[in-house]
């Protein structure tokens, strides 16, 4: 798909290849949403193209322009909108009856993939009688029903609560990776991500910021939202000397990688690799960042120390330590503060322009 809508400020190009899922991650606003709404024919876009496998479904140049119901995709939303007024199983024989099928064989198509998803005892049931995770496993199963080319998937589990997301996570990854299927999940977990996608996008101000495997994008990212939600310090800059980064607002940050001299670049560091000083440490070689803290607060076992926005305006930089040691610093926000990091903690990756 490549396409723009200038009243959105979106300009986008995002591919998936047949039988992958891709995960599709970023900021609330930056246009997660309007990609599914134009691969679903929800949006027309201003200038673009939109194929569903070897099919156009949207091209601005030739004005063609596929409706919803006959691209051959299904939405998964957050909300499971199902006819309330139906059974269970004729909701999920709706989308085969509507293709032509008998009665008879969209019941048996309902029956199958109630199965498929666990809810073949739901079946007599009203949507009203239904719990969140029950009524989007039926919601699954009706988009699955449809047999789409391509299953769009928006934020599918935020809705539901912490003990209904993990088995609903469980079935999407059987489904999806088991069946091969063609899938674009919309999401802002990472383990949503992890757990049933084979790549991922970021997007960021209406465009791809980022785009790989999944496991690449999430433990290497080279976005700010990706090492946000991967737990992991970013410093955008330039390579100014091999294994050296020259933040745009000049500070220089020493690492290692395969980032050349003259190129744009993320020094990457775990918070549990940064210690915190009082005053500026002496010793051993290693990155010192003067810090104003802005927050100090418990995550998990450890004490996380953050410091105020980057001059930039990026995530300030985060620094794990214990709960003794937070305390013997007498830590507080508004603070001035040193971080320290080793040289060998700190990954130097390229960023494609």
């Amino acid at each position: 798909m490549r396409a723009r809508l200038g009243e959105r400020d979106i300009d986008l190009d995002v591919s998936v290849t047949d039988g992958q899922v891709l995960a599709v991650l970023g900021p609330n606003g930056a246009g997660k949403s309007t990609l599914l709404q134009l691969v679903a024919g929800l949006l027309r876009p201003d200038d673009g193209q939109v194929e569903v496998g070897d099919t156009v479904v949207t091209d601005t140049a030739s004005g063609t322009f596929v409706p919803v119901h006959a691209r051959g995709v299904a939405m998964l939303s957050q909300q499971a909108m199902l006819f309330p007024h139906m059974s269970v199983a004729a909701n999920v024989a709706y989308a085969p009856r509507c293709r032509g099928q008998s009665r008879s064989r969209a019941r048996a198509s309902a029956r199958r993939w109630l199965e498929a998803v666990g809810a073949v005892e739901l079946a007599d049931r009203r949507p009203a009688q239904l719990s969140g995770g029950q009524a989007q496993r039926v919601a699954l199963a009706r988009a699955l029903a449809a047999e789409p080319r391509v299953l769009l998937l928006d934020e599918p589990m935020a809705a539901l609560d912490v003990t209904a997301a993990p088995p609903l996570r469980r079935l999407l990854r059987e489904i999806l990776r088991g069946q091969r299927r063609t899938a674009i999940i919309v999401t802002h977990d990472v383990l949503d991500a992890m757990a049933v996608a084979d790549r991922a996008v970021v997007i960021e101000d209406g465009r791809v910021a980022e785009a790989g495997p999944t496991r690449t994008v999430l433990t290497a990212p080279r976005s700010r939202f990706a090492a946000r939600i991967a737990g992991v310090n970013l410093v955008p800059g330039t390579v100014s000397a091999p294994g050296v980064l020259r933040a745009a607002w000049g500070a220089e940050i020493c690492g290692t990688g395969d980032a050349v001299p003259g190129t744009a670049a993320v020094a990457l560091f775990r918070p549990a690799a940064v210690a915190v000083h009082l005053a500026p440490p002496r010793g051993s070689p290693r990155n010192v960042m003067a810090v104003t803290l802005a927050e100090v607060d418990v995550h998990g076992a450890a004490v996380r120390v953050r410091g105020t926005d980057q001059p930039d305006g990026g995530t300030g930089l985060a620094a794990d330590i214990t709960a003794a040691a937070a305390a013997d610093l007498d830590l507080a926000p508004g603070q001035t503060v040193y971080f320290a990091v080793k040289a060998q903690e700190v990954a130097l990756h390229p960023v494609p322009r």
